[in-house]
Protein backbone atom coordinates (compact mmCIF):
# COMPACT_ATOMS: atom_id res chain seq x y z
CA UNK A 1 0.00 0.00 0.00
CA UNK A 2 1.41 3.34 -1.08
CA UNK A 3 0.52 6.16 1.30
CA UNK A 4 0.65 9.76 0.03
CA UNK A 5 0.00 12.55 2.55
CA UNK A 6 -0.32 16.19 1.62
CA UNK A 7 -1.36 19.26 3.56
CA UNK A 8 -3.32 22.31 2.50
CA UNK A 9 -2.61 25.28 4.79
CA UNK A 10 -1.04 22.76 7.15
CA UNK A 11 2.42 21.37 7.65
CA UNK A 12 2.36 17.63 8.19
CA UNK A 13 4.39 16.75 11.26
CA UNK A 14 5.95 13.33 11.85
CA UNK A 15 3.44 12.80 14.69
CA UNK A 16 0.46 13.29 12.35
CA UNK A 17 2.09 11.12 9.69
CA UNK A 18 2.68 8.30 12.19
CA UNK A 19 -0.85 8.62 13.60
CA UNK A 20 -2.43 8.38 10.14
CA UNK A 21 -0.23 5.43 9.16
CA UNK A 22 -1.08 3.58 12.39
CA UNK A 23 -4.81 4.17 11.91
CA UNK A 24 -4.72 3.08 8.25
CA UNK A 25 -3.10 -0.20 9.29
CA UNK A 26 -6.55 -1.16 10.58
CA UNK A 27 -7.89 -1.07 7.02
CA UNK A 28 -5.30 -3.57 5.82
CA UNK A 29 -6.53 -6.06 8.42
CA UNK A 30 -9.85 -6.26 6.58
CA UNK A 31 -8.74 -5.71 3.03
CA UNK A 32 -5.10 -5.93 1.99
CA UNK A 33 -5.62 -5.21 -1.71
CA UNK A 34 -5.44 -1.40 -1.38
CA UNK A 35 -3.03 -0.14 -4.03
CA UNK A 36 -2.75 3.59 -3.32
CA UNK A 37 -4.02 5.79 -0.51
CA UNK A 38 -4.01 9.56 -1.08
CA UNK A 39 -4.80 11.70 1.96
CA UNK A 40 -5.23 15.47 1.99
CA UNK A 41 -5.27 17.28 5.33
CA UNK A 42 -6.55 20.85 5.30
CA UNK A 43 -7.39 23.63 7.73
CA UNK A 44 -10.06 26.25 7.07
CA UNK A 45 -10.50 28.63 9.99
CA UNK A 46 -11.87 26.37 12.77
CA UNK A 47 -12.58 23.36 10.55
CA UNK A 48 -10.08 20.54 10.23
CA UNK A 49 -10.81 18.53 7.10
CA UNK A 50 -9.31 15.27 5.94
CA UNK A 51 -10.03 13.57 2.62
CA UNK A 52 -8.93 10.11 1.55
CA UNK A 53 -9.00 8.41 -1.80
CA UNK A 54 -8.24 4.69 -1.72
CA UNK A 55 -7.54 2.91 -4.97
CA UNK A 56 -8.44 -0.75 -4.99
CA UNK A 57 -8.66 -3.06 -7.96
CA UNK A 58 -11.62 -1.95 -10.03
CA UNK A 59 -12.75 0.98 -7.89
CA UNK A 60 -11.71 4.22 -6.22
CA UNK A 61 -13.15 4.80 -2.75
CA UNK A 62 -13.45 8.37 -1.49
CA UNK A 63 -14.29 9.52 2.05
CA UNK A 64 -13.97 12.79 3.93
CA UNK A 65 -14.37 13.97 7.49
CA UNK A 66 -14.62 17.41 9.09
CA UNK A 67 -14.12 18.13 12.78
CA UNK A 68 -12.77 20.81 15.09
CA UNK A 69 -9.83 18.57 16.06
CA UNK A 70 -7.54 17.00 13.43
CA UNK A 71 -7.05 13.77 15.36
CA UNK A 72 -10.83 13.37 15.80
CA UNK A 73 -11.26 13.97 12.05
CA UNK A 74 -8.65 11.29 11.33
CA UNK A 75 -10.45 8.81 13.61
CA UNK A 76 -13.79 9.55 11.97
CA UNK A 77 -12.31 9.20 8.49
CA UNK A 78 -10.74 5.83 9.27
CA UNK A 79 -14.08 4.59 10.63
CA UNK A 80 -15.82 5.67 7.41
CA UNK A 81 -13.12 4.11 5.24
CA UNK A 82 -13.28 0.89 7.23
CA UNK A 83 -17.04 0.59 6.76
CA UNK A 84 -16.82 1.44 3.06
CA UNK A 85 -14.01 -1.03 2.39
CA UNK A 86 -15.81 -3.82 4.26
CA UNK A 87 -18.91 -3.10 2.17
CA UNK A 88 -16.81 -3.23 -1.02
CA UNK A 89 -15.20 -6.49 0.07
CA UNK A 90 -18.58 -8.07 0.84
CA UNK A 91 -19.91 -7.04 -2.58
CA UNK A 92 -16.91 -8.64 -4.27
CA UNK A 93 -17.31 -11.86 -2.29
CA UNK A 94 -21.03 -11.95 -2.98
CA UNK A 95 -20.43 -11.41 -6.68
CA UNK A 96 -17.68 -14.02 -6.81
CA UNK A 97 -19.65 -16.65 -4.92
CA UNK A 98 -22.94 -16.08 -6.71
CA UNK A 99 -24.26 -19.32 -8.03
CA UNK A 100 -24.00 -19.58 -11.78
CA UNK A 101 -27.07 -20.80 -13.68
CA UNK A 102 -26.58 -24.38 -14.74
CA UNK A 103 -27.26 -25.61 -18.21
CA UNK A 104 -28.77 -29.05 -18.46
CA UNK A 105 -27.80 -31.14 -21.46
CA UNK A 106 -30.62 -31.55 -23.93
CA UNK A 107 -32.72 -28.68 -22.46
CA UNK A 108 -32.86 -25.58 -24.58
Amino acid sequence: MNLHLSGHHLQITPAIRDYVAAKLARITHHFDHAIDVNIILSVEKLRQKIEASVRVRGKDIFCESIDADMYAAIDSLVDKLDRTIIKHKEKNLEHRHAEMPRKHPGVQ
